[in-house]
């Protein structure tokens, strides 16, 4: 069986390939969740394939419909027929409406005749029905509102027409009669958040005959239509690639972190506000720029502006490699972003411009785009299996509370990451230093010492070991020697 494509950007992938040809489907969610501009983009990639189509309309007028697609860029072409169902008393001037009562059997009755007319005149392929509400108020009982309903599939059927009918939910929520009827059931959903944007999420509830993806996926509404990110399935993204060691740029680093990273492996770099980590991870950009690899930044806790000066200090430059085309950088605002949706983001940078390293910076931003924090890790986990799969070496950052002392995370993911460098302060004769130190790495061997390290005009710059030092990851360590091989300030 053939398939009509939606023309909803990411919505065919969720149904496997579209709507079947010649089946009735149901599309519900509640008024301001798209139902109309989907079913619209559903017409309109049938005319502009040549395929005649038909918008019956109840609830809005052909005015209103045709506004709302001006304010998405489009115009209907000549295959796109609309058609306004108006309520029966109102073709009747004044005298007739108060001469002639129309009963409910006889406005659904008037109402079908007219339906049917409309398709034998235009023979359409696709055809909108909006909305059921209309029609299970006229018809006033379960019973009559099936029958109705199984008259119309049946009808549409033998004419091997594919409809797509709208429902609002304003009559009856409770009502499924439509749901044993359709080939298949799609539902819309808006969530409002307590700050932040109104978040839409669409699932679908049954698809006779087909594996779908099942699940919440989420979907935007922007100027030009409906665009739908499916649910990352990471099995689905298998691929082959040479899993090697890449060494990096700071010789000093390689020899902490065991010769370099492994190709699709993730690393977690976790500390207190200020350590250096967004800084860690530039030269990790650096390095793979000058590798001839592509890379990926999403930034979500700072401004790209003051970034780009940051790492002009460092010797990194980063509006070079943006615009040699080897450098993607997004600034990610979490108030406005739908996990799905950075996931998608994620996707194109890897499959479009084969960013080969990925960072996201950090977690604790992420984090605010979810509502739930189980829900962070299961998205986290999906994203992260897919990134080790395309052979990406993926790089997370995550802002520890407090600065000395006892550290707390917003979000435990270091059991997901393959390898996790922990950042922290400490004080030692009198300043406050910084250590770094490497306590986890499935793929390899590491040291298992902590090392103080600098930030400067050169990069970072790693001391020896603190083997005279007890209790630097505390923040607050016994000093068991002189404090020999300590930086000197001279050195940042």
């Amino acid at each position: 069986m053939s398939n009509c494509a939606t023309g909803v950007s990411g919505l065919d992938e969720i149904l496997a390939g579209g709507l079947a040809r010649g089946r009735l489907f149901l599309l519900e969610g509640s008024p301001g969740t798209g139902k109309t501009t989907i079913a619209s983009q559903f017409l309109m990639a049938g005319a502009a394939a040549g395929e005649p189509v038909l918008y019956i309309t109840l609830s809005e007028t052909d005015e209103e419909l045709r506004n709302g697609a001006a304010s998405h860029g489009w115009t209907f072409d000549e295959n796109f027929e609309v058609f306004e169902l108006v309520p029966p008393e109102s073709l009747l001037d004044e005298e007739q409406q108060q001469s002639l009562l129309y009963s409910s059997d006889l406005e659904l009755g008037e109402t079908t005749k007219r339906i049917f007319e409309t398709f034998e005149r235009l023979k359409p392929s696709r055809v909108v029905l909006d909305s059921l509400s209309e029609i299970r108020l006229l018809a006033q009982s379960s019973l009559r509102y099936r029958r109705q309903i199984l008259a119309l599939k049946h009808y549409f059927s033998r004419h091997d027409a594919t409809v797509l009918m709208l429902d609002d939910l304003t009559a009856d929520v409770l009502d499924k009669t439509v749901h044993s009827v359709a080939h298949a059931v799609i539902r819309l959903e808006e969530l409002s958040p307590n700050y932040g944007a109104e978040r839409r999420r669409m699932r679908v509830l049954k698809y006779r005959g087909r594996r779908y993806r099942g699940g919440h996926h989420d979907f935007v509404i922007d100027t030009g239509g409906v665009r739908v990110f499916p649910r990352l399935v990471s099995a689905e993204h298998k691929s082959g690639f040479e899993r090697e060691t890449v060494a990096i740029d700071n010789a000093e680093l390689n020899t902490l972190i065991g010769g370099g990273f492994e190709r699709g492996a993730s690393t977690l770099i976790l500390g207190p506000a200020g350590t250096g980590k967004s800084l860690l991870t530039l030269s990790f950009v650096q390095s793979a720029v000058r590798r001839g690899e592509h890379a990926a930044m999403f930034i979500f806790d700072e401004e790209l502006g003051l970034l780009f000066e940051r790492a002009k200090g460092l010797g990194v430059n980063l509006q070079e490699m943006v615009n040699s085309g080897r450098l993607v950088i997004e600034q990610i605002d979490a108030a406005e972003l739908t996990p799905g949706e950075f996931s998608e983001r994620a996707r194109t940078c890897v499959e479009k411009y084969k960013a080969r390293t990925v960072v996201i910076d950090s977690l604790n931003g992420y984090q605010a785009a979810m509502p739930e924090e189980q829900a962070l890790i299961l998205h986290m986990h999906e994203l992260l299996q897919y990134l080790n799969r395309q052979g990406v070496m993926t790089f997370l950052t995550v802002a520890q509370h407090g600065l000395v002392g006892d550290m707390k995370s917003p979000v435990d993911v270091t059991y997901l990451a393959d390898t996790v460098i922990l950042l922290r302060y400490f004080e030692a004769l009198g300043r406050v230093r910084r250590a770094i130190s490497v306590v986890k790495k499935r793929t390899g061997s590491h040291e298992d010492t902590i090392r103080e390290f600098m930030i400067g005009a050169n990069g970072i710059t790693l001391g020896e070991p603190l083997t005279q030092f007890q209790g630097v990851l505390r923040g607050v360590p016994s000093l068991m020697g002189d404090g020999e091989g300590l930086l000197e300030q001279k050195k940042a």
